[in-house]
């Protein structure tokens, strides 16, 4: 059965849709079959592979019945790495679209159709706790909450909790928070080291690994490839972002999910 993840801010200009991919590839390279959704209107993770706004058919197909599953679906040339694109959506009918995704079954049918291939499944949302991340939510097993390390973001993040926290009590009782993730974090910064002050102290479920302002995102983001697919050195950014997937693993595992092969170990002798 898949853990599915939505990636929910209540802000634009988190990381978000970077935190998504870069996670997807980090947790796909770690051997787990992976679906990358995304359900943004924009197509951001489209974008972000550097891919035109009609190259892929994707979810919109699949809602007008343009399309199955099995052909809006792309298999990566990372073979436990699937993506779900957004598709072509013009965008004077982006309110037709988040109309369809919040009132229909479409995305738990979308679910139902992949949980047994996938492990993970990483749902991009759109910015903001409109209609769109609301149906995501709906879905979710887990809520991931990129907060960027600026003040703005940490006064805003109760909208988040706050949202949540209702479809929790009253659309999907399974839903929990996986944690927040702080973003564009700079800690020679008087201004970002004393909100990582206050996330510290005053918000739980903040997760260990931060994600650090890093000039590698922009050039990955030029290229249109996750950090960790760049030439040259390894980056010490697609790090932070296994020791993200390994974290998340233990959440989940701690909170009742199965997390891989791992789970089950037999007794193994060294010497």
């Amino acid at each position: 059965m898949a853990n599915i993840l939505s990636m929910v801010s209540s802000k634009g200009g988190t990381g978000k849709t970077t935190v998504a991919l870069n996670l997807a590839v980090a947790l796909a390279e770690s051997g787990e079959p992976t679906l990358l959704m995304d359900v943004d209107p924009l197509g951001a993770i489209g974008f972000s592979l550097a891919r035109s706004d009609t190259e892929w058919k994707g979810l919109a197909e699949y809602l007008m019945k343009q399309a199955t599953l099995e052909e809006a679906v792309i298999q990566t040339k990372l073979p436990t790495l699937s993506i779900l694109p957004r598709g072509r959506l013009d965008p004077l009918d982006v309110g037709v679209y988040e109309e369809m995704l919040h009132s229909s079954s479409a995305l738990q049918d979308v679910i139902d159709a992949v949980a047994q291939r996938f492990r993970y499944v990483v749902i991009d949302t759109p910015s903001g706790l409109g209609l769109v991340t609301r149906a995501a939510l709906a879905v979710s097993n887990f809520a991931l909450i990129p907060m960027q390390a600026e003040p703005l973001a940490l006064r805003s993040i109760s909208q988040t909790l706050r949202v949540l926290q209702h479809v929790k009590e009253h659309e999907n009782p399974g839903l929990n928070l996986l944690g927040i993730l702080a973003t564009m974090v700079q800690m020679n910064k008087d201004v970002s080291f004393n909100i990582m002050n206050a996330v510290w102290s005053s918000l739980s479920g903040v997760l260990e690994t931060h994600i650090p302002r890093a000039d590698v995102f922009t050039v990955a983001s030029e290229k249109g490839l996750p950090v960790a697919f760049l030439p040259g050195t390894y980056p010490p950014e697609a790090i932070r972002f296994e020791l993200l997937a390994t974290e998340i693993k233990g959440i989940i595992q701690g909170l009742g999910g199965m997390t891989g092969d791992i789970d089950e170990r037999p007794q193994r002798e060294l010497i």
